[in-house]
């Protein structure tokens, strides 16, 4: 059964150690969460992208919170690189992991399966195969003779991501972004932040249920009014770009870095 409990109860059951999953950050980053996160010192996180991350992941890492990242990019966008990811690949702050878009979302998919691994085109001839042991080249088993790439199952400890509303009795609306529906399904646990609660049935009628994920998939939710910000969310608010760019400049240092990061922390701690 869905819980829906206060934002510092929800990351407060994000564990050190777990592998955290979040989405790309036009899909619903839940920043209100991720500022519960750093405030509560979690440490020790292994954060996997999907497939991307920007503002979200160089918060974690400037924080100290991350042990190891999987992910095919992190940038700011328009705004320019991330800076402590920069950082924090020049000075060994982390152990990465790199990897590709279809790579991710192709060990998603097999953990939903529930098989150990799944097979991905287009890797066949990649650099990337020299830093990631764990995906292995085999002759394709059926078909045409061929090689074929796998790469093991992705099942997340953790799905965490935000979301414009939920209902009572714990079902999300994500609208178009079945990503986050794959990320729910893969996940062993799946944490969403949400804007509001509405009263009404979100599964009620077949128009409004097609961009629903069931309660069944979602295990606690939270409520943080503009808990994407200053990231978007679709049909609610858009990126504060003056926000990102200013983070970027401050960023550059990590003396700027943490002078931002205590006024984020302090604004979202005012907002909750």
């Amino acid at each position: 059964m869905t819980e829906i409990v206060a934002l510092e109860a929800l990351a407060a059951r994000v564990a050190p150690g777990q592998s955290l999953a979040i989405p790309v950050d036009g899909s619903g980053v839940a920043m209100a969460a991720t500022a519960a996160l750093i405030e509560a010192g979690i440490c020790d996180i292994r954060l996997i992208c999907v497939p991307i991350s920007g503002m979200q992941a160089d918060l974690l890492i400037g924080a100290g919170a991350i042990a190891s990242l999987e992910t095919s990019a992190v940038s700011l966008g328009e705004a320019g690189a991330a800076p402590r990811f920069t950082a924090g690949i020049k000075s060994g702050a982390f152990a990465m992991r790199d990897s590709t878009c279809p790579a991710i979302y192709a060990g998603l998919l097999a953990a939903q399966k529930g098989v150990p691994f799944m097979p991905v085109a287009g890797i066949i001839g990649s650099d990337l195969l020299n830093v990631r042991p764990d995906w292995q080249v085999i002759d394709s088993p059926v078909g045409e003779a061929r090689k074929v790439v796998v790469v093991p199952a992705i099942s997340p400890d953790v799905a965490l991501f935000h979301a414009p509303e939920a209902d009572r009795a714990g079902n999300v609306r994500i609208g178009r972004h079945r990503e986050l529906a794959e990320l729910a399904y893969a996940a062993r646990r799946t944490f969403v932040t949400v804007e509001r609660i509405v009263d009404r049935n979100l599964l009620e009628s077949e128009d409004s249920a097609a961009g629903v994920l069931p309660s069944l998939y979602v295990d606690t939710i939270a409520i943080a009014e503009r808990g994407a910000w200053p990231l978007p969310l679709w049909d609610e608010y858009p990126a504060d770009e003056a926000e990102v760019a200013r983070y970027a400049a401050m960023a550059r240092s990590e003396e700027g870095f943490h002078a931002y990061l205590s006024g984020f922390l302090a604004d979202h701690k005012q907002a909750a």
